[in-house]
């Protein structure tokens, strides 16, 4: 507030109440607000005032001309100036894309929650055999549970029925149907999974790649990881697309951040070949505490070439028992030992 602004501030005090003064007060706070945001533009060279002040300095962009000759003849003087904006703004711009880069890396490696099964609460077998998708009621179940006896509400036994909402398993030919109204409702493995029935141009869908990469953008953002996945996959072999490696990469670590382990191993392969051994390690050991065994061989194979220490392989044999602890139960080794496409590791 100005000098003037004050004086009659405290006059008012003594002559208007309390609210009145308050409201004099507002009023002259935001007139001096206004006061303080008028920008006078100024040359650097002969001081001219006005808005017509607007030849700029092109490198700095912090000192403003009247016109090209007072840049020209200020062009000396200004030129330590100068260098010290630029040097301040470059080391300003390093310092944000370091935070940046730490930023990333920290959302990267950072362990992905685990998946239980909706039935048992174990944690869900990464291996594919091990969980089943029911289009029924849009739930990923463990095999140990998919192949338990189910009972219906009278205590007999059913067969066929889909163990976590007892509704009748459907034929192949009604499977697909099925899954469709899944898509309708927004499920993301639904829409996912037809995503691949147009890449593969398989249950009776058309081959085309268009309609895969869109149903795969969808089911991503929808929380699919496997679909980032495979735009990753995309990108990296030119299947619908230009081959885009960085793309490629992008994609695989939005699928890693979420929780594919297939994509965290594509992830530490680019990683070593790039001849980053240490980051690739680390996107190895948390693929194999989800239970990704080629990363358990991968990190042997380091660690057989001097890449890996002792220490690290040791580690990641803990990681990986650790997982199958969380995972093994006598119901899912039943169902292994029966069928052989249940096996959950």
């Amino acid at each position: 507030m100005s000098a003037s602004s004050d004086i009659i501030a405290k006059k008012c005090a003594s002559t208007l109440s309390d609210d009145a003064c308050d409201e004099v007060n507002d009023i002259l706070q935001n007139m001096s607000t206004v006061e303080t945001d008028v920008v006078v533009l100024v040359c650097a060279n002969c001081g001219k005032e006005g808005d017509d002040v607007k030849n700029i300095c092109n490198k700095c962009k912090q000192v403003t001309y009247c016109n090209a000759v007072c840049k020209k003849v200020h062009k000396k003087k200004h030129k330590k100036q100068c260098e010290e904006h630029i040097k301040l703004a470059a080391e300003k711009h390093g310092e944000e894309l370091r935070l940046a880069a730490e930023l990333h890396d920290e959302k990267l490696f950072k362990e992905p929650p685990a998946e239980d099964c909706p039935i048992c609460f174990l944690r869900l077998p990464e291996h594919h055999t091990g969980r089943v998708y029911k289009t029924c009621c849009g739930k990923t179940i463990c095999s140990g549970c998919v192949c338990a006896p189910v009972y219906d509400d009278q205590g007999n036994r059913v067969e066929d029925n889909c163990p976590f909402c007892r509704a009748m398993d459907p034929t192949d030919e009604e499977m697909v149907e099925t899954e469709r109204k899944r898509v309708e409702a927004n499920d993301p493995i639904a829409i996912f999974n037809h995503g691949v029935y147009y890449r593969d141009g398989i249950n009776g869908f058309p081959q085309d790649m268009d309609k895969a990469l869109k149903m795969f953008h969808k089911a991503g953002k929808l929380g699919s990881a496997e679909a980032y996945t495979s735009i990753g996959i995309a990108y990296s072999n030119g299947e619908g697309v230009e081959v885009d490696e960085e793309k490629a990469e992008h994609y695989y670590e939005v699928a890693a951040i979420m929780g594919c382990e297939f994509a965290r191993h594509n992830l530490g392969l680019i990683e070593m070949k790039a001849g980053n051994m240490d980051r690739g390690l680390k996107h190895y050991m948390i693929a194999v505490r989800s239970g990704h065994s080629e990363c358990l061989n991968q990190i042997k194979e380091l660690y057989t070439k001097g890449h890996a220490t002792k220490e690290e392989y040791t580690k990641a044999l803990k990681l990986y028992q650790t997982y199958l602890g969380e995972i093994k139960s006598d119901q899912r080794d039943k169902a292994a030992a029966a069928d052989d496409g249940c096996r959950y590791y």
